[in-house]
């Protein structure tokens, strides 16, 4: 029997039994882990409003044997909050949406439980951060998280240099298979042909210039986040179920 420590993002909550919750967190030591919370669905229990959705929390948990993932759930035995960003998103219809879309890309890019991945807890953390505290348009926020989702796991798409022969931009032709946009005498059957504005807010969302990406029409805005929407359900072979709520500005 062991105790672990360990600070996380709850992603999502699940009923077990009168009183107790099943927690769903990705962590920055552990990756992906489920826990069992006793009683926190008891009207007086403070330990249960820690672990809501969105809440950034540290959390101890006890486990038995010598890993925290095991045959069987560990208990969250203490927690403490270090940031409620779920108290600035909630009560935001579009901010809710987005930041729901946000904790399903971060399950969906950690499939197996107990392996870390800092990389995705931090883009997580930050994309949290960034939509509490209103710094930027929701979508903004959300479809430059899945762009640096997409890249943490390994599908970083181009928006420039042809992403089969790499030759130098602008190109003008788009596809979900080749990884991106593409030239002439790449193209391929089922490309695209978006617009150089939406391409070019898309390379700003995927390298942080928020600058180019916050002057960018609003067309031009809905055209990329479904281009982003495409890529996405591409490479994960479904798409996400929150997307749909998503308001498109």
């Amino acid at each position: 029997m062991s105790l672990f420590r360990d600070d996380g993002i709850v992603l999502r909550t699940q009923k077990l039994g009168e009183a107790d919750r099943i927690i769903t967190l990705l962590t920055r030591g552990h990756g992906r882990v489920r826990a069992v919370a006793r009683g926190v669905r008891r009207t007086k229990s403070k330990f249960g409003a820690r672990l809501e959705p969105f809440t950034h929390v540290d959390v101890q948990f006890f486990a038995r044997g010598s890993q925290l993932v095991g045959r069987s759930l560990p208990l969250c035995t203490q927690t403490e909050t270090i940031r409620p960003y779920g108290r600035h998103i909630v009560d935001d219809y579009a901010r809710y949406t987005v930041g729901t879309a946000m904790l399903e890309t971060a399950e969906r890019f950690t499939d197996h439980e107990g392996e870390p991945n800092v990389q995705q807890y931090l883009l997580l953390v930050g994309g949290l951060r960034a939509l509490a505290a209103g710094e930027h348009a929701p979508g903004l926020v959300l479809d430059a998280f899945l762009l640096r989702s997409l890249a943490v796991g390994g599908y970083a798409p181009s928006f420039d240099s042809c992403a089969r022969c790499g030759l130098p931009g602008p190109n003008r032709f788009f596809s979900m298979a080749a990884g991106g946009v593409i030239c002439g005498d790449c193209r391929v059957p089922g490309s695209v042909v978006p617009s150089p504005e939406a391409l070019r807010l898309l390379g700003a969302l995927l390298s942080g210039d928020w600058e180019t990406a916050e002057a960018t029409e609003p067309r031009h805005v809905r055209e990329g986040s479904g281009l982003v929407s495409a890529y996405l359900h591409w490479h994960l072979e479904r798409g996400l179920r929150s997307l749909r709520f998503v308001e498109k500005s």
